[in-house]
């Protein structure tokens, strides 16, 4: 490695390059997001909303890893919460070499049940090892399941695993950061304030203006992250069906 012009050593480019191409390779980014950066994350117009969020993803990368605080993105969906969390893990792996790795949150629960089958190659201590191990996890879509008591005990072991070893997480989910039961209570206020509210809303409502992040994950867990994030939230127009579909 060549000496910097202070007399000390910089990280060879080349070096940097090539274990940014493995690391990048072995983040898991979906296909669907692997096009996804800071750089083409555009937030003119209406979307106006999400230049806080893009200033606080570039602030995150440039700060890491002095500051390993993570992040909790929060907002309806389509608001560009993926695309900014795929976008601060590549920048991380490329600009500074860190190791980082995505998981839907969806899809890591089924891949740990299905652990369970013995006819199954993959055990439940192998698939959560790099999840409680890497230096930066990307957990994406947070509470999009309903929850029961196993799926509130693995969220536990996770956030509080990483919480214990002071691990950098990164989240994203549609849920407000609200109690549980503070939707049920405003709702349960309109329909006896509000003459034929049944009737008025009658079409079937996405899970996300159902429940809350409380409800969703545990009030304990919920203030765990408080503890392990900072809270960016990305309100705003659903911006899918006018971007790239990669948006989120």
């Amino acid at each position: 490695m060549p000496g910097a012009a202070d007399g000390g050593v910089t990280r060879c480019d080349c070096r940097l390059r090539a274990r940014g191409g493995a690391l990048i390779a072995a983040a898991h980014i979906p296909k669907r997001y692997e096009l996804c950066d800071l750089w083409n994350f555009r937030y003119e117009g209406q979307y106006s909303h999400a230049e806080r969020a893009h200033l606080a993803a570039h602030q995150f990368v440039t700060q890491y890893p002095v500051d390993k605080t993570g992040l909790l993105l929060i907002g309806n969906a389509g608001t560009g919460k993926t695309h900014l969390a795929v976008g601060i893990a590549k920048a991380l792996i490329q600009d500074k070499g860190i190791e980082c790795v995505f998981y839907d949150y969806a899809d890591l629960l089924k891949q740990i049940q299905d652990s369970y089958n013995p006819s199954v190659q993959a055990t439940e201590l192998g698939l959560l090892r790099p999840v409680f191990e890497t230096e930066v996890l990307v957990l994406d879509d947070l509470g999009s399941v309903r929850p029961t008591e196993w799926r509130w005990d693995t969220v536990r072991l996770i956030l509080n695993t990483r919480y214990n070893d002071s691990r950098t997480t990164i989240i994203t989910t549609n849920f407000p950061d609200e109690p549980p039961g503070a939707f049920a209570k405003k709702k349960k206020r309109l329909e006896s304030n509000t003459p034929n509210y049944n009737e008025l809303n009658s079409e079937p409502e996405p899970e996300w203006t159902k429940y809350t992040l409380g409800d969703r994950i545990t009030e304990t867990m919920r203030s765990r992250l408080h503890e392990m994030c900072r809270t960016v939230r990305m309100d705003g127009p659903d911006c899918r069906p006018f971007k790239h579909s990669s948006f989120g």
